[in-house]
């Protein structure tokens, strides 16, 4: 008897609609991170950044949120500020616009700029989630796509989803774009580019990786073809995703007179590590300044740094290449994985806000989706589920240093 309500209950789950049950995946998994948040903000004391009496609504708006917030009240300053030593300071240039701006217009009909924040990472988590499905589909079973998407819906940095952070929208935009690189639905591109590039950092990788897909494609063309108007779209495209990924750096000279304004700004947070010791930007040199910089301060000398780097880059590489749990999830995702890696070795210096800059290769979770075993999958869930709480615990429960930036 047990047996056949079990068949019944797993044939009425399959009978509903794929979107009804990414759906349910996802608000059971926001009911969970909602219980954690509630736990970090009565965890939250007086050393916290949120003090005592924070509350979830608190937790939303704090952090980077405060800076979209505040610029989307306020613009873009067209005097950059300045530290008492003369550098630029921490300012929004740093923030890109769309998401700031569209939760002020859905903040305006719900009476406050958190509301709608939180209101647009929700909603963008779940079309993300979706959007993630559709992506994973092609090369995977349906049940192994749904768990990749419960390991996305449910992961360490999943309270992204009800913050007032852009990266919900930037992974719908994101995942919806290699949909289309996927189909080959060039077309869609032409709009979502900006849109995912006026959200936050990372168009750049994304016009890496369609210069490496049309190399990719030109190598493959006799095996599959290669039209002249694929050549146009991919070229046009790479174009458009570089001139995209440019055009805030511009916009920011133009306001401030200062050609060097956005870099400057970036490097402002920077300094908060390293002090003037990168006065300017150089690429790649972020991650070799933190081998030395980590590896240093934890008394494991810096030439052990530049090997675990060394290793961790080679390791890293050979996955993508080799794994193949990651080689069936195709080559638009293995594409954007190691453009996205590259872009992050050459213009970011690593932190704690490293595990967030990593969301965007959330494709990935779908390798982990493929072995069959219902243990190791409840393992993975439980794993990604007890790293969800240790990262609200630092970043929100007890975050008040530099070491606990989310």
């Amino acid at each position: 008897m047990a047996d056949v309500v079990l068949t019944r209950d797993a044939r009425g789950w399959t009978r509903l609609p794929i979107a009804a049950r990414i759906g349910i995946i996802y608000v059971v998994a926001r009911v969970v991170t909602t219980v954690f948040l509630l736990l970090a903000a009565d965890i939250s004391a007086q050393g916290s950044r949120f003090g005592e009496g924070a509350g979830v609504g608190d937790l939303a708006v704090g952090w980077d949120a405060t800076w979209y917030w505040f610029a989307a009240v306020n613009g873009y300053p067209a005097e950059l500020p300045l530290t008492a030593d003369g550098g630029v300071a921490e300012n929004t240039w740093a923030f890109m616009p769309l998401y700031a701006y569209a939760s002020a217009g859905v903040g305006a009909l719900l009476g406050s700029w958190g509301a709608g924040a939180v209101v647009i990472s929700l909603l963008a988590g779940y079309g993300a989630s979706v959007a993630l499905y559709a992506l994973l589909r092609p090369r995977l079973d349906a049940p192994a796509a749904l768990w990749a998407v419960a390991f996305f819906a449910s992961g360490p940095l999943a309270a992204l989803f009800q913050v007032g952070y852009a990266e919900s929208l930037f992974l719908f935009f994101l995942f919806v774009l290699l949909r289309c690189l996927q189909r080959r639905r060039y077309g869609w591109l032409y709009v979502l580019i900006p849109l995912m590039g006026f959200t936050r950092p990372g168009i750049l990788a994304f016009a890496l990786l369609l210069g490496i897909y049309g190399v990719w494609r030109w190598f493959r063309r006799r095996r599959d073809a290669l039209p002249t108007a694929d050549v146009v779209h991919i070229v046009a495209l790479g174009a458009w995703a570089t001139v995209v990924g440019f055009s805030w750096q511009v916009i920011a000279a133009i306001v401030t007179g200062d050609p060097g304004a956005y870099l400057a700004t970036e490097l402002a947070w920077r300094r908060n590590w390293l002090g003037e010791a990168s006065p300017h930007f150089v690429p790649f040199e972020g991650f070799v300044q933190a081998a030395a910089f980590w590896f240093r301060a934890w008394g494991l000398g810096e030439v052990t740094g530049y090997v675990v780097l060394a290793v961790l880059v080679a390791g890293v590489a050979a996955a993508l290449l080799w794994l193949p749990q990651v080689r069936r999830l195709g080559v638009e995702v293995r594409l954007w994985s190691a453009s996205y890696l590259l872009y992050l070795l050459a213009v970011f210096f690593p932190q704690s806000s490293i595990f967030r800059l990593l969301v965007p290769l959330s494709p990935l979770w779908g390798a982990l989706a493929v072995p069959k075993s219902i243990f190791w999958r409840l393992g993975v869930l439980a794993a990604a589920l007890l790293g969800q709480w240790w990262w609200i615990y630092n970043m929100y429960a007890l975050g008040n240093t530099y070491w606990q930036i989310p």
